[in-house]
């Protein structure tokens, strides 16, 4: 199963119908949880999101509404006796800050730390890369490795079945056939996490492609003042961001409250700006599923208007 779970859409200020920061994404046997602010734990409890099911929590910096929620979150996976290692991923400046949340959380469960400084691959298809924030801020990306969809008339035609087939994918090649010969490409499925940022290289290269994009979306286009002065992204700027990387699903989050717990117009000024992403506004405890995989056709589209859309951003 893939899927996004929303825990909480709030920034800065919750509201009556809007928690602080916290989405779990289901990523097959994975289940990461990234930026648990305030009420997290609560929150999962309305989305009905076992703690037993996190394996991975993702820190992209540790303002108060990105990891409040560290402890109870924590706490609650030591009283359901969760016996898997839990990995930590956060920036090695909040080191001190992760490390006294850590510390007022209930002991019992195999807690690793990671901390990350800079770009790079941080576990099996997990990177990061830096964004522009007011402290040291780190956007993630999972990627899932390029395969191959077998086609069963090319099978036939090559008369490979039954535990053949098997073997065919595992060694590359069967009584000189190849893999290739009776398959085509499939892209692996891109998931990118961009947070508390002003427009930067780090989140474009996150974006880069992604089938999922959850982007924040703090400030109106009417309030990019504010939003250059905090180092935050507006609708527009997060429409403008999908529409460059080739995203094909872009959501909103982290708005201000400034705007009430209606979204309606910032999902507005985002698809304005968001190309052929499809762009959603996100609501607490809403579940989003993964979009299904590319076609190989739908997939050159794709490539040949992801790459004419960035070169004309470029003049």
């Amino acid at each position: 199963m893939r899927e996004l779970v929303i825990l909480g859409t709030a920034s800065q200020v919750p509201t009556r119908a809007r928690n602080h920061n916290g989405y779990l994404l289901r990523w097959d046997g994975e289940g990461l949880l990234f930026d648990p602010g305030e009420g997290t734990q609560r929150q999962m409890i309305h989305a009905g999101v076992p703690a037993t099911h996190i394996t991975r929590i993702c820190l992209t910096h540790v303002h108060g509404d990105h990891c409040y929620g560290l402890p109870g979150v924590l706490s609650r996976m030591a009283l359901d006796g969760v016996r898997h290692p839990v990995h930590l991923h956060y920036p090695a400046a909040g080191e001190d800050v992760v490390r006294a949340l850590v510390s007022i959380s209930s002991p019992g469960i195999d807690l690793r730390l990671h901390p990350h400084g800079e770009a790079g691959i941080i576990a099996d298809g997990l990177e990061v890369r830096p964004l522009k924030h007011r402290i040291d801020t780190f956007g993630y990306r999972l990627v899932e490795p390029d395969g191959r969809t077998l086609l069963p008339d090319r099978l036939a035609e090559a008369g490979i079945a039954g535990p053949d087939v098997g073997r065919l994918q595992r060694e590359g090649t069967l009584n000189g056939g190849s893999l290739e010969a009776v398959s085509i490409h499939r892209p692996g499925q891109r998931f990118a996490f961009v947070m508390d940022t002003a427009p930067c290289a780090g989140a474009e290269e996150l974006a880069d492609g992604a089938d999922l994009l959850v982007a924040e979306s703090t400030f109106s286009d009417d309030d990019a003042g504010l939003a250059q002065q905090y180092r935050h992204l507006t609708a527009g700027q997060a429409g403008e961001l999908a529409s460059r990387a080739g995203a094909r699903t872009l959501v909103l989050t982290h708005f201000s409250a400034r705007y009430g717990d209606d979204a309606t117009m910032l999902a507005a000024q985002a698809s304005a700006r968001a190309g052929t992403a499809a762009v959603m506004a996100a609501s607490d405890l809403q579940r989003i599923p993964f979009p299904q995989r590319r076609g190989p056709r739908a997939d050159l589209a794709h490539q040949a208007i992801h790459h004419l859309t960035r070169q004309g951003g470029r003049q």
